[in-house]
Order: C-alpha cells, then structure tokens, then sequence
C-alpha cells in the first residue's frame, strides 16, 4: 500500500467517525426539530452528545472492531470473516455481555465501553452465538448495521470480488436480508476504489457491476441508481428531497444510497458531511458513510481541523491506521 493510499485511509477512517460524531447528535430528530434547535441552515458544528462534544457512536465503535479483526486475521493468515465475527464478540463485551479471551488491544480502552445507542439487530444477534452466512441467514433485518461498519474491508484486497464478498460475509454476521449485506459489499468496494485513485462515479461502475451478481440485488440496485441520478444532476439535494426520495436511511440500502448521493453532490467534504447529516433519520450512519467515502477521496488534510481536535479517540483511530500502514503494506 503506497503513502498515497495510507493517508487517504487515514483521511477515510477519521472522516468517517467525524461525521458520526457530527450526526450523533440529532440521529432521532427530524429535520424541522434540527433547524429550530440550530437555525435555517441545520447543524453546521459539533454540538454536546453522550455529554461531550465530538462523541462517536456504535457505527464507529463496530468499525474499528472491524479493522482490528482484519489485522489480526491478515498476520496470523487466519480466515478474516473468523477474525471479524470473534472482534464483534469483543464488541458485544464493551456493551455489556459476555466475557471473551483477550485479543486485541480495543477491549482495553475504557471509552469504548460506553454504550452509545448500540443498533438492536447487532445486539440481538451477537448475544445468540448462532451468526449469520449469506446461505443460512440468522434474520430477516436489513438495518444499517452492517453498512456502517464495512468501510475497512477495502483494505483486504485489491481484487474487488473478494471485497466485496468478504464484505457481504461480515455483514450478514448480524444482517439476513440481502439489502442489509449487499450495501455493505458495494461500500466496502466504493472505499477500495477510490483508496486506490478512482473517480467516484467510476468506482460506483465498479461496485454496481459486483452488486447485480448477487441474488436480491434489486432493492439496493434501485436506490443507488437513484442516487446517482440525483447526485449528477447538479441540484443540492435538500432533506425533504432525501427523505421523499431516499427515506431515512435507517436501512442499509438507504443509508448507503444517501451517503452516495451527498458525497456526489458535496461542494468539499465538510460540505458533503453536513449534506449528509442534515435530513430525518439515521444521521450518524450516513454521516458515517458519505465521510467513509470523501476521506477516501480527499485525504485526512481536508477534514477541518476543529473536528479532528474535538473528535473522539482520534488517537485510537490513529493507532489504528498505523497498523494498517505496516500490516497491509506493499
């Protein structure tokens, strides 16, 4: 992996938790409770969730355990899908479940045992001890669960079908349907895509042709299409046109799509998170995803520096990136 590609990880990782950090702060409020509390504009900064300002959600908390079960599995050369489903098991532990071998370091980290409105279906799920497989679904759900956590999944490989399908396979650890695990295959393969320099409209090309491969595609083919649609069109996307046209993103196929939509649309990436966040529904996970996508793109440098100060457990984040830079190299 070259310098190139690192710093547009790191760029995409802290992005991403920027813009949940951003959206955890009015994730259960509708758009017209939002601009009473904030003015015409919607949020336009951090403001106090969890106690603080720049706090991160249960999308961030999942996807660093995401990363590390990765790491693990690329230097034991162990079967990442194992690595990642024993990482949310570590996960689950920090909100309260069972007891786990120790593994890893992010168990250790005391703030990733607060609870931060951790999604029902993850927790479900994971409590069971029976997850998921594409062939034997554990559940019906396609909540963003699985979308929300999927972006470190681009660094497995260059090859875009084994992301994609190593992608689809973390994700259906907790989510069934198809809607739930093919968004979370076609954001993992956007990610890889632009990580290594591609356009994003191209690297929707990209992981739309992988997305049609797939039995039940036809639900998220339709909205990321739509999405598309929208976002080159050159009209601002506004939150009652994302909301009449996309829904709430509450599920992954929506929450997938809006990311799409207001990354495509976004003037810089601190536009493009603020798109993303503004509307009625799940703002922390498409904040997430569309930072997922223009950090990627952009680079860490254009992530405005009073979010990266404020953010929450930058340093673990950061941490993070640097394992990866010396795991995943070459």
């Amino acid at each position: 992996m070259n310098p190139l590609r690192i710093g547009s990880l790191r760029g995409s990782l802290l992005a991403g938790a920027v813009g949940d950090a951003l959206g955890g702060a009015i994730e259960f409020d509708r758009i017209d409770r939002i601009r009473s509390r904030f003015g015409p504009s919607g949020l336009t900064d951090y403001a106090p969730a969890y106690g603080r300002l720049g706090a991160i959600t249960d999308d961030t908390q999942m996807t660093l355990f995401t990363l590390e079960g990765l790491l693990l599995a690329r230097k034991r050369g162990s079967d990442p899908a194992h690595e990642v489903r024993v990482a949310y098991a570590r996960w689950l532990r920090t909100q309260g479940g069972p007891e786990v071998g120790p593994d890893g370091w992010l168990l250790d980290v005391p703030e990733l045992h607060d609870q931060r409105a951790p999604g029902a279906t993850c927790l479900a799920a994971l409590r069971s001890g029976a997850l998921g497989t594409v062939d034997s679904p554990i559940n019906d759900s396609k909540g963003c669960g699985a979308v929300m956590r999927a972006a470190p999944v681009a660094l497995w490989s260059d090859d875009v079908r084994e992301v994609f399908d190593l992608a689809a396979a973390t994700g259906a650890l907790t989510h069934g349907h198809p809607s739930g695990y093919l968004s979370a295959g076609v954001l993992a393969v956007l990610v890889q895509q632009v990580l290594a320099g591609v356009p994003l409209p191209a690297a929707i090309e990209v992981a739309r042709a992988e997305l049609v491969r797939w039995d039940g595609h036809e639900e998220q083919l339709a909205l990321l299409d739509l999405a598309v649609e929208l976002g080159v069109g050159g009209v601002r996307p506004t939150p009652e046109v994302i909301e009449t046209t996309l829904g709430g993103g509450w599920v992954g196929e929506e929450a997938l799509a809006i990311a799409v939509l207001t990354a495509l649309a976004a003037r810089d990436l601190a536009d493009g998170l603020l798109l993303a966040v503004n509307h009625s529904g799940d703002s922390d996970s498409t904040g997430a995803l569309c930072g997922n996508l223009l950090g990627a793109r952009d680079g860490v440098g254009a992530v405005p520096a009073r979010w990266l100060e404020a953010l929450e457990l930058r340093d673990v984040i950061e941490r993070l990136v640097d394992d990866a830079e010396a795991t995943f190299a070459g």
